[in-house]
Protein backbone atom coordinates (compact mmCIF):
# COMPACT_ATOMS: atom_id res chain seq x y z
CA UNK A 1 0.00 0.00 0.00
CA UNK A 2 1.80 2.93 -0.89
CA UNK A 3 1.45 6.10 1.56
CA UNK A 4 1.30 9.02 0.67
CA UNK A 5 4.77 11.55 0.27
CA UNK A 6 5.46 15.00 -0.01
CA UNK A 7 6.09 14.40 -3.43
CA UNK A 8 2.42 15.23 -5.35
CA UNK A 9 1.86 11.88 -7.24
CA UNK A 10 0.17 13.63 -10.43
CA UNK A 11 -0.52 10.18 -12.42
CA UNK A 12 -2.09 9.08 -8.77
CA UNK A 13 -4.68 12.45 -8.70
CA UNK A 14 -5.45 11.84 -12.93
CA UNK A 15 -6.40 8.36 -11.95
CA UNK A 16 -8.85 9.89 -9.68
CA UNK A 17 -10.12 12.03 -11.41
CA UNK A 18 -10.30 9.91 -14.23
CA UNK A 19 -13.24 7.79 -11.67
CA UNK A 20 -14.77 10.93 -10.74
CA UNK A 21 -14.83 12.02 -14.50
CA UNK A 22 -17.06 8.07 -15.47
CA UNK A 23 -18.57 8.01 -12.48
CA UNK A 24 -20.50 11.70 -13.09
CA UNK A 25 -20.93 10.34 -16.54
CA UNK A 26 -22.58 7.24 -15.85
CA UNK A 27 -24.81 8.61 -13.27
CA UNK A 28 -26.17 11.41 -15.45
CA UNK A 29 -26.27 9.49 -18.96
CA UNK A 30 -28.26 6.74 -16.96
CA UNK A 31 -30.43 8.94 -15.13
CA UNK A 32 -30.88 10.74 -18.91
CA UNK A 33 -31.37 7.50 -20.87
CA UNK A 34 -33.69 5.49 -17.90
CA UNK A 35 -36.20 8.66 -17.94
CA UNK A 36 -37.02 7.85 -21.36
CA UNK A 37 -38.27 4.45 -20.62
CA UNK A 38 -40.96 3.01 -18.87
CA UNK A 39 -41.66 2.46 -15.30
CA UNK A 40 -39.71 -0.80 -13.83
CA UNK A 41 -42.25 -3.83 -13.72
CA UNK A 42 -44.08 -4.76 -10.83
CA UNK A 43 -43.81 -7.86 -11.70
CA UNK A 44 -41.28 -10.56 -13.43
CA UNK A 45 -43.41 -10.86 -16.58
CA UNK A 46 -42.74 -7.36 -17.89
CA UNK A 47 -39.04 -8.03 -16.59
CA UNK A 48 -37.68 -9.69 -19.72
CA UNK A 49 -39.08 -6.67 -22.65
CA UNK A 50 -37.82 -4.08 -20.10
CA UNK A 51 -34.48 -5.89 -20.02
CA UNK A 52 -34.51 -5.47 -23.96
CA UNK A 53 -34.89 -2.03 -23.83
CA UNK A 54 -31.99 -1.18 -21.45
CA UNK A 55 -29.66 -3.51 -23.20
CA UNK A 56 -30.59 -2.33 -27.12
CA UNK A 57 -30.11 1.39 -25.71
CA UNK A 58 -26.01 2.47 -27.08
CA UNK A 59 -26.16 5.27 -24.77
CA UNK A 60 -27.24 2.97 -21.48
CA UNK A 61 -24.55 0.73 -22.41
CA UNK A 62 -22.34 3.67 -22.77
CA UNK A 63 -23.06 4.00 -19.06
CA UNK A 64 -22.81 0.49 -18.24
CA UNK A 65 -18.66 0.70 -19.48
CA UNK A 66 -18.06 3.70 -18.51
CA UNK A 67 -18.77 2.40 -14.45
CA UNK A 68 -16.52 -0.41 -15.27
CA UNK A 69 -13.66 1.86 -16.51
CA UNK A 70 -14.37 4.13 -13.29
CA UNK A 71 -13.81 0.95 -11.59
CA UNK A 72 -10.59 0.15 -13.29
CA UNK A 73 -9.68 3.70 -12.55
CA UNK A 74 -10.44 3.42 -8.93
CA UNK A 75 -8.17 0.17 -8.62
CA UNK A 76 -5.43 1.76 -10.42
CA UNK A 77 -5.97 4.52 -8.34
CA UNK A 78 -6.24 2.78 -4.94
CA UNK A 79 -2.84 0.97 -5.56
CA UNK A 80 -0.98 4.27 -5.37
CA UNK A 81 -2.84 5.70 -2.04
CA UNK A 82 -4.43 4.92 0.67
CA UNK A 83 -8.28 4.42 0.72
CA UNK A 84 -8.14 7.20 3.78
CA UNK A 85 -7.01 9.84 1.15
CA UNK A 86 -8.28 8.68 -1.95
CA UNK A 87 -11.65 7.71 -1.16
CA UNK A 88 -12.80 11.36 0.24
CA UNK A 89 -12.21 12.57 -3.09
CA UNK A 90 -15.24 10.17 -4.52
CA UNK A 91 -17.49 12.21 -2.70
CA UNK A 92 -16.85 15.04 -5.22
CA UNK A 93 -19.05 13.13 -7.80
CA UNK A 94 -22.25 14.33 -5.47
CA UNK A 95 -21.01 17.78 -6.06
CA UNK A 96 -20.71 17.44 -9.67
CA UNK A 97 -23.76 15.07 -10.26
CA UNK A 98 -26.08 17.28 -8.52
CA UNK A 99 -24.53 20.30 -10.18
CA UNK A 100 -25.09 19.01 -13.35
CA UNK A 101 -28.22 17.74 -12.80
CA UNK A 102 -29.85 20.94 -11.95
CA UNK A 103 -28.55 22.42 -15.01
CA UNK A 104 -29.39 19.37 -17.51
CA UNK A 105 -32.59 18.07 -15.41
CA UNK A 106 -33.92 20.78 -13.63
CA UNK A 107 -33.17 18.53 -10.31
CA UNK A 108 -33.90 21.08 -7.27
CA UNK A 109 -31.70 23.39 -5.28
CA UNK A 110 -31.56 25.12 -1.91
CA UNK A 111 -29.78 26.50 0.77
CA UNK A 112 -29.52 23.20 3.02
CA UNK A 113 -28.40 21.23 -0.17
CA UNK A 114 -25.75 23.89 -1.05
CA UNK A 115 -24.29 24.13 2.06
CA UNK A 116 -23.91 20.24 2.29
CA UNK A 117 -22.46 20.45 -1.00
CA UNK A 118 -19.60 23.37 0.36
CA UNK A 119 -19.26 21.34 3.50
CA UNK A 120 -18.14 18.14 1.22
CA UNK A 121 -15.59 19.88 -0.56
CA UNK A 122 -14.21 21.52 3.00
CA UNK A 123 -13.89 18.30 4.05
CA UNK A 124 -12.28 17.20 0.49
CA UNK A 125 -9.81 20.12 0.82
CA UNK A 126 -8.83 19.49 4.42
CA UNK A 127 -8.00 15.78 3.97
CA UNK A 128 -5.97 16.81 0.70
CA UNK A 129 -4.15 19.31 2.46
CA UNK A 130 -3.42 16.62 5.54
CA UNK A 131 -1.89 14.32 3.16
Amino acid sequence: MGAVTSRFDLAGHVLILGTIVFTVYGQLILKQQMAGLPPLPAGLAQFPELLRLILTRPLILSGLASAFVASLFWMAAIQRFPLSYAYPFMSLTYVLVFGLAFLLFGDAMNASKIGGLLLICTGVALIARGG
